[in-house]
């Protein structure tokens, strides 16, 4: 197998083109090629430096688990600590999870962010958003959002080789019209669910509106975390 590792983006569509696989950190691909055979071409994006991304309000696809430090918002930040082991985190990437995971621990907090993401194709670059990205297993560069006003993000207890644990991401923005507006994002089991509405006059009101969306169909465990959450964030959005 030929290991191409592309420094322009030119190059990297080149490699597409001939056919590389996007090769992610190898943390899940590397088991199915070991049973079903190599590719001829694989592709990483860690020598493109804009996959390399980590800013406020941008991350890189290239970017390991473990790098995901203090310039991101909470809710990321918390989300990337949480994946896996020591030694998942020090190989895995980003765009591996987002894409390639079955779990995408990171796609709760990339919503709460109302994330944007950048995919390249044999075409060139483009903006899309994170549904298309995970439905249609895009090659991902990197994601921008607009950063909130403050954020949130649980995970709870889970056993190795049982089933995925419940997340519940938060954060508040602040809405174009002045007034704050709530992301809430759930995985449940492998499902994501996530919904968004304006900030009401107090939790309760916020909570009963919530509770008219998607989510007040979740479990009861489910509704109880997010109640939690929320009741939290919006405390502390009244203080910033």
């Amino acid at each position: 197998m030929l290991l191409r590792l592309p420094t322009s983006l030119s190059e990297a569509q080149r490699y597409l083109a001939e056919g590389a696989v996007p090769v992610g950190g190898a943390t899940l691909v590397w088991a199915l090629w070991q049973r079903d055979g190599f590719p001829e071409q694989a592709m990483s994006l860690r020598e493109l430096p804009q996959a390399n991304l980590m800013e406020r309000e941008a991350l890189g696809a290239a970017v390991l688990l473990h790098q995901v430090d203090d310039r991101m918002p909470e809710v990321l930040r918390r989300a990337a600590s949480t994946v896996g082991t020591g030694a998942v985190r020090r190989t895995a990437t980003v765009g591996g999870n987002l894409v390639g995971s079955t779990l995408r621990c990171l796609l709760p907090a990339a919503l709460v962010l109302d994330a944007r993401a950048t995919v390249l194709d044999r075409d060139g670059t483009y903006e899309t958003d994170l549904a298309e990205v995970v439905a249609k297993r895009h090659l991902l560069l990197g994601l921008r959002w607009r950063d909130p006003v403050t954020s949130g993000y649980y995970k709870a207890p889970g056993e190795a080789g049982g089933p995925p644990p419940l997340v519940v991401a938060t954060a508040v923005h602040a809405g174009s019209d002045g007034r704050p507006r709530l992301f809430v994002a759930v995985r449940d089991g492998y499902e994501v669910t996530s919904e968004s509405i304006p900030c009401h006059s107090g939790p309760e009101h916020t909570l009963e509106a919530l509770d008219r969306t998607g989510l007040g169909a979740l479990p009861a465990r489910a509704r109880e975390a997010v109640r939690r959450e929320v009741n939290g964030i919006l405390n502390r959005s009244a203080d910033r």
